[in-house]
């Protein structure tokens, strides 16, 4: 028997770690799964050191990498490694950035 489900987002209350952010999370067999809005509201204090890999759904993001920005438009991937050489900062260039990220956990 297959260990797949259906995760339904809608059904997953949001979650706001500070202003600006949230998400909706589903966690399992040590992954989660994560759709994120970042609005232009929210900043970043601290550099993040986790690995992301994901999809932006909806918006433009910038990703800060220790001082090189890398520009994100709806439709693109990016896939972020953990550890202090990718460290980064993400910052919403349009009103509401969507992401959809599968991260180890």
């Amino acid at each position: 028997m297959s260990d797949a489900c259906t995760i339904d987002f809608d059904a997953i209350a949001w979650n706001s770690s500070a202003p600006g952010i949230r998400s909706r999370t589903f966690t399992q067999a040590g992954k989660q799964i994560r759709l994120l809005e970042i609005t232009k509201g929210f900043v970043e204090e601290d550099w993040c050191l986790k690995g992301h890999a994901g999809f932006v759904v909806e918006g433009r993001l910038e990703i800060d990498f220790d001082g090189e920005a890398m520009i994100y438009e709806a439709g693109d991937g990016l896939l972020i490694q953990s550890g202090e050489a990718s460290k980064h900062k993400p910052k919403a260039l349009s009103e509401v950035v969507t992401i959809f990220l599968v991260e180890d956990c």
